[in-house]
């Protein structure tokens, strides 16, 4: 089973994030990082299980890195019937009612164009002192892919 993860980030915490995901699932998986900045949509395969670790930006708006991607999956519209995902979020509660929202908003355009996520929606808290990449790490290792695949 292939995993791609793909990455949206302002100031590089979900690259690192996607990082430690990546290294916690390598072995079991073929793993590969995009940035989504660079990642044309085109690409998203139905056989890969994808990962999306996208920061939250501002009020609750997506980070640099994520915008030319969910552009242009609401501009090309791929049909995403059948692509699994999970998705890893960032953000911080002191903003309240937008507290990791650009995980959210990107797995909305995923579902919106018939793609299906699975496991837990994991969000970290910057205002916490755990470190994101221990969560992300603790996170990945819990992502029973074979399993969720299964479901």
């Amino acid at each position: 089973m292939r995993v791609v993860i793909l990455f949206g980030t302002e100031m590089g915490t979900a690259e690192s994030a996607a990082d430690s995901i990546a290294e916690e699932l390598r072995g079991a998986h073929e793993v590969s990082v995009h940035d989504m900045a660079e990642f044309d949509v085109e690409d998203l395969d139905v056989r890969d299980f994808h990962v999306v670790v996208c920061s939250t930006y501002g009020d609750g708006d997506l980070p640099t890195g994520a915008e030319p991607f969910a552009d242009a999956l609401d501009r090309r519209a791929p049909e995403l019937g059948g692509l699994r995902f999970a998705v890893f979020g960032l953000g911080d509660t002191v903003y309240g009612d937008t507290f990791n929202r650009g995980g959210e908003i990107i797995a909305e355009k995923l579902i919106a164009r018939g793609a299906v996520q699975l496991g837990e929606h994991a969000r970290h808290d910057a205002s916490t002192e755990i470190h994101v990449r221990d969560m992300a790490r603790r996170w990945a290792a819990a992502l029973d892919i074979p399993a969720l695949l299964s479901a």
